[in-house]
């Protein structure tokens, strides 16, 4: 039995012609990402992903001899083989049952030092899984780590407006109204990554790959128009590009984080199932680039000749010294209703995106009965669901910082969305459980109703709603439906369910 693939160098024995022969057999592939946009979302500018693409042709960057080192395969397994596997940051057991072809059950039984319960894998623990293959799988070449994918701990002391300012390209001077106000390069960069909370590192080596706009003192191209390669009347811009490439990365991100990506259907109608070992950043990277590249170029894309090769250029090698970012056995910490004690509120949106649109079903939406279905704002304020600091405050939002430092790239963070921004308190205000945190509205993006939308971030990572580190507010844990905003709220036998209609059967009560 082979050993598990981590992080394989270039198997430059492997013969070109073989690859060849398995990337045109591996021509048709299948698309499982469907995102539902209803009731709540944040106002950013990004395509519809259901608008079809035109396909362009990306320069490649060769290696040697003018084409990427070969990049390693499998074997097909039998059914069930028990297959070696060292987890990774952020697995969980639903994600890897989805990713392997397996169930929970069978892992379990496979590994019966692991209890039913568990939340999140320690980095590094060894694990059989038993493996059921699929055809058309990707490479296991992996590009960067998770810790580096994310707007987390790696990225504190990366001053990304300096770095952009002292590079000889064009990207420095190019401004963009963005976030209510003109800004400049690196300030680009850096309100993009907030937002979403993605690495402004992997978003400047994005850009660099594609555009040359760190090295280059003129432009190749329109930036007005696609500077990045995805062509759509929403995406038209180096800024909507930018946004867009964000969406996009983060939807491969979660969507293989939480094993519901399984295929990745290429602009060119091939299919590729990504390697069952694969890390979720790198299958983010292959989800993007999946999305305007031919083969060749997407070849080199994911090759240690392109995306990696530039980023370790700018920014050294990912791979040296990287720190896992979700500890084994995460736990979220206690929190409260984001409304009054004692009061019923609304629960008007189950799991859906909690920035941007489609992955990752971060969020939760709570509505005052007395509003639901108008665009008032709320008497009822808001409030901290655990003690905390304001970390930052922007469009009808604000960041709360459980662990006190005023840091959302670190620890326990709760987001809200939707206040009044005449309601939100101060960047550094000290906040108990339950105190006033702004009142509801529809300001702050696209709301049928005046509500609050919350979602909690560890460690810079989006955490899910649902799944297998739920939202736990008073005891009321969440799941998710068959769709995004769909959804329940279960404590002690009684479960609602989520509603904009504010029925009986989606009101719950905060505790005195």
């Amino acid at each position: 039995m082979p050993a598990p693939v981590g992080r394989l160098k270039h198997a430059s024995a492997v013969r070109i012609v073989e690859i060849k022969r398995l990337l045109k057999r591996n021509s048709l592939r299948l698309l499982v990402f469907l995102f539902i946009l209803t009731a709540c979302l944040p106002q950013v500018e990004v395509s519809d992903p259901n608008q079809e693409a035109d396909l362009i042709q990306i320069p490649a960057t060769p290696g040697e001899g003018g084409l990427p080192t070969p990049l390693p395969t499998r074997e097909p397994y039998a059914p069930g083989t028990l297959v070696d596997y060292t987890a990774q940051t952020g697995d969980t057991l639903p994600a890897l049952a989805a990713r392997f072809n397996t169930t929970v059950r069978e892992i379990l039984q496979a590994n019966p030092f692991i209890p039913p319960d568990a939340t999140t894998m320690p980095p590094g623990m060894p694990m059989k899984i038993p493996i059921y293959y699929r055809p058309l799988w990707g490479s296991p070449f992996q590009i960067l780590p998770d810790p580096l994918f994310i707007n987390g701990p790696a990225q504190i002391g990366f001053d990304v407006k300096e770095f952009v300012n002292q590079q000889p390209g064009w990207f420095k001077d190019y401004s963009f109204y963005i976030g209510k106000r003109e800004r400049r390069g690196g300030e680009i960069i850096e309100t993009i990554a907030t937002e979403y909370s993605i690495s402004p590192r992997l978003l400047l080596a994005v850009l660099e790959y594609q555009t040359g706009a760190l090295s280059q003192p003129l432009p190749s191209g329109d930036v007005d128009l696609y500077p990045l390669g995805y062509r759509d009347q929403f995406t038209k811009g180096l800024a909507r590009q930018l946004l867009w490439a964000a969406n996009t990365l983060n939807n491969g991100y979660y969507g293989w984080r939480t094993g519901q990506m399984e295929t990745i259907r290429h602009v060119d109608g091939r299919l590729e199932n990504p390697d069952p070992w694969q890390n979720a950043a790198s299958v983010a990277l292959h989800y993007y680039y999946a999305q305007m590249m031919p083969q060749e170029a997407y070849d080199y894309a994911v090759s240690g000749e392109g995306l990696l090769r530039v980023y370790t250029q700018l920014f050294g090698d990912p791979w040296a010294g990287v720190e896992p970012h979700i500890p084994g056995s995460l736990t979220q910490p206690e929190m409260s209703f984001p409304f009054p004690a004692g009061k019923v509120w609304a629960f008007t949106g189950g799991p859906h995106t909690g920035w941007g649109e489609g992955e990752p079903l971060a969020a939760l939406d709570f509505a005052p009965p007395s509003v639901v279905g108008a665009c008032l704002i709320s008497e009822q304020p808001a409030v901290a669901v655990a003690d905390g600091v304001i970390a930052r405050r922007g469009d009808a939002l604000v960041v709360l910082d459980l662990d006190g430092d005023g840091d959302e790239r670190t620890g326990w963070t709760v987001f809200y969305l939707h206040l009044a921004n005449d309601s939100l308190p101060p960047v550094g205000r000290r906040l108990s459980k339950g105190d006033p945190i702004g009142l509801p509205s529809c300001e702050g993006g696209r709301a049928t109703g005046t509500h609050v939308h919350i979602a909690r971030k560890y460690n810079g990572e989006w955490i899910p709603a649902g799944g297998a580190l739920p939202f736990n507010l008073e005891g009321w844990v969440a799941a998710n439906g068959d769709q995004p905003y769909q959804g329940t709220l279960s404590r002690a036998g009684r479960t609602v369910r989520a509603c904009e209609c504010s029925d009986r059967t989606s009101q719950v009560q905060s505790q005195p």
